[in-house]
């Protein structure tokens, strides 16, 4: 096995840590800073740096929910409160979330699905930067990355996607390994018999 290294040693240690579970202190100007040049570092076939960011304090994130809750309501009226209100709480426990946008559009060289992969590789490499700095980060997708009465709140403009929200905090449970697939169920070398 080829020799430990601190990049290789927080790539298969990072785990994720549910956004309900994520508190103070979140990063700093600096940190953030530095998370956000990360997270621009990724694959991006023909420059077109197809992705932006949005990011939203708590403050911000609480400021949505009355407005956020309303439209939920109006979309299934009968969506229980007691769900809605752990939703809410979620959104907003984390310090800091960031809104990773697609802006991916037709291009005469670079396919649509190519702009999209580099958009998801930013939101991931936006939660292995939050891990090497010391925090924990949950992506999350879900009807406040979907609905357009909530991507519209974000600041989402049509054509754009919001790929996911990744919520950005100091871990207050330890995280949890959950079951990863063998090697053998998911890798296979060489082409196939014929």
């Amino acid at each position: 096995m080829a020799e430990s290294s601190p990049v290789m040693d927080l790539l298969l240690t990072r785990r994720t840590v549910p956004s309900a579970f994520l508190g103070d202190p979140g990063p700093d100007e600096a940190t953030l800073e530095s998370l956000m040049t990360a997270a621009m570092r990724v694959p991006d076939h023909g420059k077109l740096t197809p992705w932006r960011f949005i990011v939203l304090s708590r403050e911000d994130r609480q400021a949505l929910v009355p407005t956020l809750r309303e439209a939920r309501l109006a979309d299934d009226p009968d969506a229980p409160i007691e769900k809605l209100e752990k939703e809410e709480a979620a959104f907003v426990a984390a310090p800091l979330c960031v809104v990773i946008v697609s802006t991916a559009a037709e291009h005469a060289k670079i396919p649509v699905f190519e702009q999209v992969l580099s958009a998801g590789a930013s939101a991931q490499q936006l939660m292995i930067a939050a891990h090497a700095a010391g925090f924990s980060a949950q992506w999350l997708t879900g009807w406040t990355s979907t609905h357009p009465s909530a991507t519209q709140l974000y600041g989402v403009t049509e054509g754009e996607r919001v790929v996911g929200l990744v919520h950005i905090g100091t871990a207050t449970v330890p995280p949890t390994e959950r079951p990863r697939p063998s090697l053998a169920e998911k890798v296979t070398y060489g082409l196939p018999a014929d």
